[in-house]
C-alpha cells in the first residue's frame, strides 16, 4: 500500500490495486445492513413520488400558474409567515408560461390550448391590477 502525507496532517491510502486484507473488508453485518437501508430508501422515495400528481402539460401549467400566485403573495412561505409579494418574480413566471404558449402552438390539443390561455389571461390581468 502506497501512503502519502500531505502538509493539512492527513494519510491517504491507495487500495486500487493493492489487495484488500480482512481487515480493510467491512463486517457482512454491516454489508447486509447497508443493503436493507438502501431498500428502505428505495421504498420511502417510491412512497413519495406516489404523492406527486403525473407529468403532463396541464399539472405543469398549472404549478408554474401556482408559482405566480405565490408572487404575488396568495400563500405564505411557511405557515403562520406573512405572505410577501415578488411582482418581478410573478412577471417572470407569466413570461415563462407566455414563452411556453407561443413555442407549443400547433402541438398542443384543444383543451391544453384552452387552459394555458386561460390561465395566462388571468395572470395578466392580476399583474396590471397589482402593479396599479
Amino acid at each position: 500500500m502506497e501512503e502519502k502525507k500531505k502538509d493539512s496532517g492527513f494519510v491517504i491510502k491507495d487500495k486500487r490495486h493493492s489487495g484488500e486484507s480482512a481487515e480493510d473488508k467491512p463486517p457482512e453485518e454491516t454489508k447486509e445492513t447497508a443493503s436493507e437501508e438502501k431498500q428502505e430508501k428505495s421504498r420511502q422515495i417510491s412512497d413519495d413520488e406516489s404523492n406527486y400528481p403525473p407529468v403532463n402539460f396541464t399539472n405543469f401549467v398549472l404549478s408554474l400558474s401556482t408559482s405566480a400566485l405565490f408572487h404575488f403573495g396568495d400563500f405564505a412561505e411557511e405557515e403562520g409567515e406573512t405572505p410577501h409579494k415578488n411582482l418581478p418574480a410573478a412577471k417572470q413566471t407569466i413570461d415563462i408560461l407566455d414563452m411556453l404558449n407561443e413555442k407549443t402552438k400547433g402541438n398542443l390539443n384543444e383543451n391544453e390550448s384552452k387552459l394555458i390561455q386561460g390561465v395566462l389571461y388571468e395572470l395578466k390581468m392580476r399583474y396590471v391590477k397589482e402593479k396599479g
